[in-house]
């Protein structure tokens, strides 16, 4: 395994080098590389040729450069970027955290317990160096506000000692550019349901005569930062993963009118194919006997475990739904499967309906959910990787060509149809802003009672059938 070492550096001359050393001698668990990767945030002072020549020296430092000065956000983001290792540990260039701790703050990590571990200056370490009151009591004020707004019950949000599984973290935007990192990373790790493990790390800290940097306006604008995420939900990498599963978690009220659509339909055991991040999931488990969560995304697949954990009656498993092999443990076992906003992503739908029906008993329901209106097709269905919309024919004869019987069609979501041709084909816009989901989220029971008056096709097609 690789441990990817993420250090920024600005202005560090006089410790810089001793610092270095002691990340490349720290012991490590067996069998753990390391690399460092270093991000010099334009030193100006002379810091910049000692990481030069280390760098030169040292083949497991790897060096890059800021042009200009951005912060230490900044710095982490392009090391974030960089890394190659399994794990990513940030480490600040001065003195003030001690690298012999790697291997007590990798433990949990390799346990299989967590999927980020913070190094707590407040529980009990080996030792720590008496700071000023006014000092500590900002950090604690901090790390409590913190804790209101992420419901994580941490006791250092601000700890430069944060560990990640390097998979998790690039896949969590950094927009932070200073101080504002620490509790950016902690928000977004409490909202995307992630295990955090705090363990106790000794602190040697500098005062300001010392070199010390953070000061009281950091404090102000990380109460700022803690507000901001707690508001937005901004948790996923652009690239990454299916656009309309990110911008879901952000709409309770259509995800409950779905819900209410889809429930009366399922029996008490129930397969849903394409799960993503479990939204679904969470309000269609309830009382069934049995509930199968399928995924093929290995960053979805993490989450859907995190989040059912401790749920006996939900089950997770890896799931390609065009790979026929990974349907055979569930051959004639369910009630009903489930299917929502998956088809337009497949290369043959039909197929994987025909998948589908054989993990149902004979007379079971199958429920989909696709895009609906071919005409509608945009940018932003190319943005989140869409390879077709359907039309009630279309889906009628891809649901037939699978060997299933269709009982029923449902029209949903009329006003978003609207929108939809408003953004994707007028427009040309890749995504939605978050503003007009939210929007759209607290404005859906007036548009759930009037959804069926309206003369328009709806933005989505449900369609049930069953097993002949």
């Amino acid at each position: 395994m690789l441990l990817s070492i993420l250090i920024p550096v600005y202005n560090e001359r006089t410790v810089v080098e001793r610092s270095l050393s002691l990340v490349l001698a720290a012991p490590l668990p067996e069998n753990m590389d390391r690399e460092l990767v270093i991000v010099d945030d334009c030193s100006t002072d002379g810091t910049s040729d000692i990481l030069a020549r280390l760098a030169a020296g040292e083949p497991r430092i790897r060096l890059h450069r800021h042009s200009v000065n951005q912060g230490k956000g900044a710095a982490v983001r392009t090391a974030i970027e960089n890394a190659q290792g399994d794990f990513c540990l940030v480490q600040d260039a001065d003195l003030e955290y001690d690298p012999s701790e790697y291997v007590k703050l990798m433990r949990p990590l390799l346990d299989g317990h967590a999927d980020a571990v913070f190094g707590s200056r407040y529980l009990a370490g080996e030792q720590s160096r008496v700071l000023p009151f006014w000092h500590s009591m900002i950090n604690k004020y901090l790390t409590l506000v913190s804790n209101m707004f992420s419901n994580l019950n941490v006791t250092d949000m601000e700890t430069c000692y944060k560990v990640f599984r390097t998979d998790l973290l690039k896949s969590i935007p950094v927009r932070s550019n200073r101080f504002g990192f620490e509790p950016e990373i902690t928000m977004k790790a409490s909202k995307r349901k992630l295990r955090v493990y705090e363990v106790p790390i000794s602190y040697h800290g500098r005062t300001y005569e010392e070199g010390k940097k953070i000061g009281w306006k950091d404090g102000v604008k990380a109460l700022g930062v803690v507000l901001y995420f707690w508001l937005v939900d901004d948790l996923y990498v652009a690239s990454y993963g299916r656009g309309l599963l990110n911008s879901l978690t952000g709409t309770p009220q259509y995800l409950s009118w779905l819900t209410r659509v889809l429930r009366p339909h399922l029996g008490d055991t129930v397969f849903e194919a394409g799960a993503g991040l479990g939204n679904l999931t969470g309000r269609l488990m309830a009382r069934k006997l049995e509930y199968v969560a399928g995924e093929k995304d290995p960053l979805y697949l993490h989450a859907l475990r995190n989040r059912f954990l401790r749920t006996p009656s939900v089950t997770v498993c890896k799931l390609d739904p065009e790979d026929p092999n990974d349907y055979l443990p569930w051959k004639e076992k369910f009630e009903s499967a489930l299917c929502v906003n998956l088809l337009e992503t497949v290369d043959d739908p039909a197929g994987v309906l025909a998948h589908l029906a054989g993990i149902l008993k004979p007379g079971g329901v199958v429920v989909v959910l696709v895009p609906q209106g071919p005409g509608l097709y945009g940018s932003l269905d190319q943005a989140m990787g869409h390879k077709r919309r359907f039309s009630a024919n279309e889906l009628r004869e891809t649901i037939q060509k699978a060997g299933l019987r269709v009982e029923r069609f449902y029209q949903l979501n009329k006003i978003g149809a609207v929108s939809w041709f408003i953004f994707g084909k007028l427009l040309g816009r890749t995504r939605i802003n978050k503003f007009s989901l939210k929007l759209f989220d607290k404005t859906v029971w007036i548009w759930r009672r009037i959804d069926g008056l309206l003369p328009w096709k709806g933005l989505s097609l449900i369609a049930v059938a069953t097993k002949k």
